[in-house]
């Protein structure tokens, strides 16, 4: 149910993207870059579900993140991009989106004072558009708040222009191939 495009740039950077097979919708999209030894650094994920630094290392017997912890995640849309934070119980009224043009970043804020976070919209920032505070909407419901950024027309272009690509790729198998040996 899902298609996986593996990207290698000429600087050494990598990008792996998910889409999901039936709607087209990016699922994850994770970057890698070259350490200091040119050896392969770590996953970050731009979009998607967060990996878990600690899973199935031994630390994770003895120090574990709390579950009541806020979660921020990215996951969007055709139309928009849109980040969720779960584990946030205060109301509606307590929280402010805005954006910082000059820092091109928004900003979430609490009136009492117990969650604080900015984040950069990266795609925004590869194409060179700039952030527009209307374009930004958020909701609160069942302890998760979600915010919203309609997607300019510029990327929404490019990215129907990727999805024709895309589709002209065959698709490499991953199963027992007919591998020759000589």
């Amino acid at each position: 149910g899902k298609r996986k495009i593996h990207y290698l740039f000429e600087d050494g950077k990598e990008m792996a993207e998910e889409y999901d097979v039936k709607t087209s919708e990016l699922v994850s999209r994770k970057w890698r870059e070259k350490n200091t030894l040119g050896g392969s650094g770590k996953w970050q994920v731009e979009v998607g579900e967060p990996t878990s630094p600690l899973l199935g290392a031994l630390e994770s017997e003895f120090i574990k993140e709390s579950s009541s912890n806020p979660v921020f995640m990215r996951k969007d849309t055709l139309s928009s991009f849109q980040w969720r934070i779960r584990n946030l119980p205060y109301p509606k009224e307590v929280y402010s989106v805005s954006v910082e043009k000059e820092q091109r970043c928004c900003v979430i804020r609490t009136t009492n004072k117990k969650y604080y976070k900015k984040f950069s919209i990266p795609d925004l920032d590869r194409y060179q558009l700039p952030l527009d505070a209307a374009a930004l909407s958020f909701i609160h419901t069942n302890n998760t708040l979600i915010i919203t950024y309609q997607k300019p027309k510029e990327i929404l272009a490019a990215e129907q222009q990727l999805q024709k690509e895309l589709k002209k790729i065959k698709a490499a198998n991953s199963g027992d191939g007919d591998c020759k040996t000589q």
